[in-house]
């Protein structure tokens, strides 16, 4: 299986024919295999109704039903885990990303990169409501994770199939694949890609996903950079606080002993105490911490690094020396 595109599905019953349609026409005309994965995730309107029919005339549309509504990310995750394709597209139901822009991320995969991002350029969405929350959630998204792309909300996207395969998405993780995707080394572009009003339907994004957003990002930034050595973040601010801690405490016995001043009213001293507390109690989560690592890694014998690939002769003994 050369392709699969995975498309996320609630609520977009009056989009599924002509986005069915639209596909099937792009596809078709690339001549490659390819497979149509899409996942009603929970829809209470006709959608699953219409996936059915079109599913009856179309053997290479897949649909995936889940009992409830989950959200976008659980959707992109089942796709992934039912896909067979060598590269993987994701794309939103709405008719706002055009399949047309299909082989655009396409050709640049056989240039070589593991992840292309469509970058909505002109995008047809309210400045103060959508567009704006966006700007500023893709320069924070990128400044923090380190890869710098101006549209990560944008859902047509395509990977390599070892980049998803390697991912695992819970909460609203989806949209930081690509960061997710730099532990392993991958190479990311993007490319400008069409963006529609939306005909039918209404959106189910607005400012009410800011935060949620915000607190996905420090959890992306804690698994990038501290997810195999807890002992360094926590341990870090926990040698600080007792550090600050142990210094009030020197002070405070020099205010004492020296210069005979009452230190047992003193605020200053109720801080150096909880600090020298707070201190050790970091500490012993970032202990805590490390083994709970080391017990995830080694009882799935989950690696903690990610291979490209491999150069070996097939006769090749390995020796003792």
């Amino acid at each position: 299986m050369e392709l699969s595109i995975i498309i996320p599905i609630f609520n977009e019953e009056q989009n599924l024919r002509p986005l069915h349609a639209q596909l099937k026409e792009v596809v078709e005309g690339l001549g490659i295999s390819y497979e149509i994965i899409a996942v009603d995730d929970g829809s209470s309107d006709r959608s699953f109704a219409i996936l059915k029919e079109l599913h009856e005339h179309d053997k290479y549309l897949k649909v995936l039903r889940f009992r409830r509504h989950f959200g976008q990310t659980a959707a992109f995750a089942a796709g992934f885990d039912h896909s067979q394709g060598k590269v993987v597209i994701t794309m939103d139901a709405d008719l706002q990303n055009d399949p047309v822009d299909i082989p655009l991320l396409l050709d640049k995969v056989k240039e070589g990169y593991d992840i292309v991002s469509g970058w909505r350029v002109d995008r047809q969405d309210p400045f103060l409501s959508r567009r704006l929350p966006s700007m500023l959630a893709n320069w924070l998204i990128s400044q923090v994770t380190g890869v710098h792309l101006h549209d990560y909300g944008c859902s047509l996207k395509a990977y390599r199939r070892e980049v998803v395969k390697g991912v695992h998405l819970y909460g609203e993780l989806h949209r930081f694949i690509p960061a997710l995707g730099s532990w392993m080394g991958v190479s990311v572009a993007e490319v400008p890609v069409r963006h529609h009003p939306r005909r039918f339907g209404t959106s189910k994004y607005g400012v009410s996903r800011t935060i949620p957003v915000i607190l996905d990002l420090l959890t992306v930034r804690f698994l990038l950079s501290y997810s195999t050595r807890p002992i360094r973040i926590f341990g870090g601010l926990g040698l600080l606080a007792s550090a600050i801690g142990f210094t009030l405490g020197v002070y405070l016995t020099f205010v004492k002993m020296v210069m005979g001043k009452d230190i047992g009213n003193r605020p200053l001293l109720l801080l150096a105490v909880l600090l020298i507390l707070v201190g050790v109690q970091l500490v012993g989560m970032g202990l805590l911490g490390e083994l709970v690592v080391r017990a995830y890694y080694e009882a799935q014998g989950k690696p903690i690094y990610a291979l490209r690939e491999v150069l070996s002769t097939a006769d090749e003994v390995p020796t003792d020396e």
